[in-house]
Formats: C-alpha cells, sequence, structure tokens
C-alpha cells in the first residue's frame, strides 16, 4: 500500500496526540504520507499540531503534518476520514452528566439522557460532514470514533455513507486479558456481543480454547475492581461485561456516587487545561504520562488497524459497529450491532454469532429500539420524539421522568437544536 491521507476531524482534540503516537510507531501498518487535522479551534489546533508534529520527527516518520479549520480542504483527496468531534465541548458534557441526576437518573455522555442529548447535538453535525466528505471525495472512507458511536454510525450508514464504527471497550479488555494471561494481545480472540457501551466478553480463545473459565477463576477479584461490580455477579454471569454495564445493573447505586463528586466533564476539563499548557512546550515531542488518564486507551492501535483493513482489503476480522444484516435475528437489519466482523474494502461484514441468551438479548432488543427512537429524534427534532425514545430508554421508562428529563434536555441544548 502507497502513502494515503488521512483527515482527522476534531483534530484539536487533546486526545490526538495518542492518535498521532499510534500512527507513528505502526507505520509499517499503515504508511501516512500526509495526515491533515481539522478543528474549528485554531488556538488548540495549533498546539496540537505542533506537538504532533514533534512526535512524528521524534520517532523518525517522513508523513507530513498540516492543520486547518478549513474541512473541505483538509478532506480533499483523503483516503480516510476520522470522526473524533465534541459538539458542545466539554462544556455541554457536564451538562448531560448533571441534570439526570436532579431526576434520580444516571448523568453519562453515551447513556440515558445525557447520551441522547450528545446523539441529538452530533447526529446532524457528522452528517453534514459525511456529505461534504462525500462531495470532494466520494471514495473515502469514514471511521467513526465519535460517541455515541452506535446511533452516529447507524446514522451514517443509513445515509449511505461508507463507514465503520470504532470503540475501544474491546481492544481495552483484550490487551487486559493478554496481560493477566501473559500472552501477546494478537493470541486473543474475543467472542464480544452486544451493542456500543452494551457489550459481554461469552468467550476468550487462545489457540482456539476458550479459557474464560480460567480467567474468571484466577483473576476475578480483578477484573471484578476494575468494572467497578461484585465478582459474585461476575462469576454468576460467566461472562465480563463492559463496564458500561454498571449503569444497568446498578442504577441506584452509580446515582449515588455520582452525586456525591465532581462530574467526569468538570474532571476531564481540568486535565484538558494542563495538557494543552504542555503541548505548547516546544521540548515535549512525546505523548505525556497525564495523557493516559484522559481516556479512550488503545484507540490509536484499534483505528490503524482498522483504517488498513479498509484501505488494504485485507479480511481479518476486529470488532467494530457494523449493520446487524440478520447476525442478531431478534434485531432489524438495519441496526448496528458491536461484535467481531471482517473487515475490507467492502466495509465490515459481522462474522456468525451464536444464539445470544435471553438475558442479554433482552436488553440489547430494548436499548435497539431506544437507538431507533433516537436517531428519528435527531433527524426529524420534536419535542414528542425525544419524550418516546426515553420512554423507552429502560433506565428511564416512566412518563413522569420522561417529560421532565425531555423539558431538561431541551433547556439545555437549545443552542445546538435547530428545531428547539
Amino acid at each position: 500500500m502507497t502513502g494515503i491521507k488521512l483527515a482527522v476531524v476534531g483534530g484539536g482534540s487533546t486526545y490526538t496526540p495518542e492518535l498521532i503516537d499510534g500512527f507513528a510507531r505502526l507505520r509499517d501498518v499503515l504508511p501516512v504520507a500526509e495526515l491533515v487535522l481539522i478543528d474549528p479551534a485554531a488556538d488548540r489546533l495549533e498546539l496540537v499540531g505542533g506537538l504532533a508534529r514533534r512526535i512524528f520527527a521524534r520517532q523518525g516518520h517522513p508523513g507530513r503534518i498540516s492543520w486547518t479549520g478549513d474541512l473541505d480542504a483538509g478532506v480533499d483527496g483523503a483516503d480516510a476520514v476520522l470522526l473524533q468531534l465534541r459538539v458542545g465541548g466539554q462544556a455541554a458534557r457536564n451538562q448531560d452528566e448533571t441534570w439526570p441526576l436532579e431526576c434520580g437518573c444516571v448523568g453519562q455522555e453515551t447513556t440515558g439522557a445525557g447520551g441522547l442529548a450528545k446523539a441529538l447535538r452530533t447526529v446532524p453535525v457528522v452528517l453534514d460532514i459525511a456529505e461534504r466528505v462525500r462531495r470532494r471525495n466520494p471514495d473515502a472512507w469514514i471511521v467513526d470514533f465519535t460517541n455515541p458511536v452506535g446511533i452516529v454510525t447507524r446514522a451514517l450508514l443509513t445515509a449511505g455513507h461508507k463507514a465503520v464504527g470504532l470503540c475501544n471497550v474491546a481492544i481495552g479488555f483484550q490487551r487486559r486479558f493478554a496481560r493477566l494471561l501473559d500472552v501477546a494481545p494478537d493470541d486473543i480472540q474475543l467472542e464480544h456481543v452486544g451493542l456500543n457501551h452494551l457489550t459481554w466478553e461469552r468467550a476468550v480463545r487462545v489457540g482456539g480454547e476458550d479459557v474464560l473459565p480460567k480467567l474468571l477463576a484466577e483473576h476475578g477479584d480483578a477484573l471484578a475492581a476494575d468494572l467497578h461490580m461484585p465478582r459474585t455477579l461476575v462469576e454468576r454471569l460467566g461472562v465480563v461485561p463492559s463496564y458500561y454495564l454498571r449503569y444497568y445493573y446498578q442504577h441506584d447505586e452509580v446515582v449515588r456516587e455520582l452525586r456525591t463528586k465532581p462530574s467526569r466533564a468538570a474532571e476531564v476539563a481540568a486535565m484538558e487545561k494542563e495538557l494543552l499548557r504542555m503541548y505548547g512546550d516546544p521540548a515535549l515531542d512525546e505523548k505525556p504520562e497525564l495523557l493516559g488518564k484522559r481516556g479512550g486507551a488503545f484507540y490509536s492501535e484499534a483505528a490503524v488497524a482498522l483504517t488498513s483493513s479498509l484501505l488494504r482489503d485485507t479480511g481479518d476480522v476486529q470488532v467494530v459497529n457494523a449493520l446487524n444484516n440478520g447476525t442478531l435475528p431478534f434485531l432489524p437489519d438495519d441496526a448496528v450491532i458491536e461484535v467481531p466482523a471482517t473487515v475490507g474494502a467492502r466495509g465490515a461484514v459481522p462474522v456468525p454469532v451464536r444464539p445470544l441468551e435471553p438475558l442479554y438479548a433482552g436488553l440489547v432488543a430494548n436499548v435497539t429500539a431506544y437507538e431507533h427512537l433516537a436517531l428519528e429524534a435527531a433527524l426529524k427534532g420534536g419535542r414528542d420524539r425525544v419524550f418516546e425514545a426515553l420512554l423507552a430508554h429502560p433506565l428511564i421508562g416512566q412518563i413522569a421522568y420522561a417529560d421532565r428529563l425531555t423539558d431538561e434536555l431541551l433547556a439545555h441544548n437549545r443552542e445546538h437544536l435547530a428545531w428547539a
């Protein structure tokens, strides 16, 4: 594969140096000739772009890095466009994480009412970006890391865009399990199934053998601590749920915890301020240790692997967000699921999945219905559609809560919702 051009929309994010570090280290997998960072925030972009160039230089990468606030110019000629934007910034995230708590519901940026607010702000912006990419460069792939990934990816695919959704939960588990088992990460194959931020690891295979029972027996305490869930629950389920299942399995406990501490958005905002100060140091030429606390671990490796497979047509298997198309027969074909898929020049095709047990299938079906309604609200607007999406969400589901949360959502997001 000859040198390629990548564009990163949201390139001014403090997280971007993690991505740049991955491109630099894995240049044999993905030979980037040109990388364009795109962001309307010129001050941040200058700091992040300068560090990105220094990281490439330190690691001897020959690729050229530039940055711009002009989306059309930035994506022109790109082989792939990575989306990592946050409409409204950390201020909007802080609202997503706080006002639902007033109703006794989880405040979180991808789950519950806060997740719906983020979807409503994000989907129209992403679709506009994707349409402009298609006009400038119809063959370009769109790799979406923008949350809520499942809903955003469904919006992109429904509109006919060449898109695949990506989350770092699966690769995070793969790396964690590899360390516990003392094997190479590539030796681990996960039976990862569900929706974005609603998944379970039903098997962990090494050399074709499922070693999940061994993992739970020998490392159950460590895994449960990582998940902030009781070991007894993990043992009873016989699977490893993603951290996000805690919002469903321990909802009221999580609400009590969230009410007693600063929001994650407030923590990240303080961290970002310090990171930007560090990025301005012309002597800094590697990602700082503090960035590891920012979140999104191993996203760079997953992004490199996915982009490389799409452009090189490798046909290897990776965990991504893709159209269901009968993989989980109890869901509509146009639902977006998060499972292992064969990835190549035609996109991502899920591999066959064992029938999903009712304990998990019921929740998956419920959240899929919510995501359908959330996308309808994001595309068409209207208070009634917002209310229906909230009423359908398993963490809300009561008329009084849905009514009040609808009013709160609209009050906090009017500046981002053209129809409100």
